[in-house]
């Protein structure tokens, strides 16, 4: 227990854990993802480790890239991602965090936009979409936050008495919208996909390859971890309760999934804007009273 509240008390070593933590809790997600997703489908699925085994394949591949751009812009991904985490962990300014989150998925645009693949370039012109779809509800719900603690930092949260979830219900439904998209889920996996039931199979990654691909993955789990901590904060006076509700959220996410089939960019966009946006705003306009 002492060496654990070295830990928490300490910024610089709650830091190196969660850089350490993130991508090993990023990919057992994936890799709960891929095993209830096959039992939903009557199939056994791979392991929880598989796509771990993935990650390390790519990066023993041989190194083929289009040019030293696309791989800057790659690198410049993961570590705004790293860097978002790190500020959310830390606790710091919550607009600050939303945008190292958009400008880690710009870069990722930027590098599928610096290659002349057709299917590469609709799969950032994607991307933006699903940017604009999702980021006024990130705005609402930080606006919400701010109501409920007078403040934009994020450790204020954790000072609060009750949980989240208490006064943030509709939020919390909101945000699952905010993470299918941001975890590529049907119906709005329209940018890029692990599956081949849309016409561009991995469009904003599909020039990477090898290591380089790889760089893409683990950026991707440190993003599932960040999303999955946010759920896991709505219930911040109890771990095990945390745990619990994102876990939930997770598996609705993920029936979601395999209920729905694959619809157009802008369709998201609309349905984005209309019921999730309702939702929290709704939400807010309770917590303003």
């Amino acid at each position: 227990m002492t060496y654990i509240n070295m830990i928490i008390e300490s910024p610089l070593l709650r830091c190196i854990a969660v850089l350490i933590l993130a991508p090993t809790i990023g990919t057992l997600l994936s890799g709960f993802d891929r095993k209830f997703t096959a039992r939903l489908q009557g199939r056994v699925g791979p392991s929880f480790w598989q796509p771990v085994y993935d990650i390390l394949k790519l990066f023993g591949k041989q190194q083929i890239l289009v040019h030293r751009t696309q791989l800057a812009y790659a690198i410049l991904h993961l570590f705004f991602m790293m860097l978002t985490l790190v500020l959310l962990v830390l606790g710091q300014d919550l607009l600050m965090i939303l945008f190292c989150q958009a400008f880690s998925a710009l870069c990722l645009v930027i590098a599928s936009m610096s290659v002349r693949s057709p299917y590469s370039w609709i799969g950032s012109q994607r991307k933006i979409l699903q940017m604009l779809a999702y980021e006024p509800t990130l705005i609402l719900l930080i606006l919400a936050v701010y109501l409920q603690n007078n403040s934009f930092l994020g450790f204020k949260v954790l000072e609060r008495d009750t949980p989240l979830i208490y006064s943030m219900p509709l939020m919390f439904i909101s945000l699952l919208f905010v993470i299918a998209i941001e975890f590529e889920k049907s119906p709005f996996d329209v940018a890029s996909s692990h599956h081949a039931h849309q016409e561009i199979v991995k469009g904003t990654t599909l020039e990477f390859s090898g290591p380089f691909l790889g760089l893409i993955e683990v950026a991707h789990a440190y993003e599932m971890a960040m999303f999955f901590g946010l759920m896991v904060a709505f219930w911040h006076t109890s771990i095990i309760m945390g745990i619990v509700l994102a876990l939930i959220g997770f598996i609705l996410v993920l029936i979601m999934d395999n209920i729905c089939a694959r619809l157009t960019s802008w369709w998201m966009v609309r349905f984005m804007w209309t019921i999730p946006l309702t939702l929290s705003l709704a939400n807010l306009i309770w917590l303003w009273r």
